[in-house]
């Protein structure tokens, strides 16, 4: 699958951005939750240096719920919008499946979290997620480009807003300016 996407920054609360995304007639489609995200990589950094990346999502409260999301992403092209290969999966035994990939020589990295809610209207074919980050709100837009723009520009956002950048990408200008923060992006 093709997966293609970009990232709008929100200047206010989570709260303000719900409300701006229902005012323009989207409707929830999952309700907010909690994803925790661990990225895998070799020792060697082969994946990150491969522009690729090896995720396992968990959704849900930290405590509980064994299953999971894999994701692998290949090499994205970054123009105005960013698209890369994606495959998913679920696993029901998320600690097994960490397990075997740590037996397959491949290592925890980059952590973060996001509450997401993710929002769509009948007949279109993209979805809105918003995502509540500890480095701020970030709106996401996925679906085909002529979808994207249509929905930014109706939501009130220029093509000059557009971001193709990952939160790990985010993090660490985040933490360039923020000297003490942690290692990964997570919620206290």
């Amino acid at each position: 699958m093709l997966e293609t996407e970009i990232k709008l920054r929100w200047a206010g609360s989570a709260a303000e951005a719900r409300a701006h995304i229902e005012r323009q007639g989207y409707q929830v489609i999952e309700p907010r939750s909690l994803e925790s995200d661990q990225l895998f990589d070799r020792a060697t950094g082969e994946l990150t240096h491969g522009d690729q990346i090896l995720r396992l999502r968990r959704t849900g409260p930290r405590e509980g719920g064994a299953g999971a999301t894999v994701t692998y992403k290949g090499p994205a092209i970054r123009e105005r919008y960013k698209s890369r290969d994606e495959i998913e999966f679920q696993v029901s035994d998320a600690d097994a499946f960490t397990h075997l990939l740590e037996r397959l020589g491949y290592l925890p990295g980059f952590r973060y979290e996001k509450y997401r809610t993710k929002f769509a209207t009948g007949g279109e074919p993209g979805i809105i997620t918003l995502d509540e980050t500890p480095i701020g709100v970030f709106l996401e837009l996925e679906g085909a480009k002529s979808w994207i723009d249509r929905t930014a520009g109706r939501l009130g956002f220029a093509l000059s807003a557009y971001s193709t950048a990952s939160y790990g990408a985010l993090y660490r200008e985040f933490r360039q300016a923020n000297k003490d923060a942690p290692a990964d992006m997570i919620f206290e």
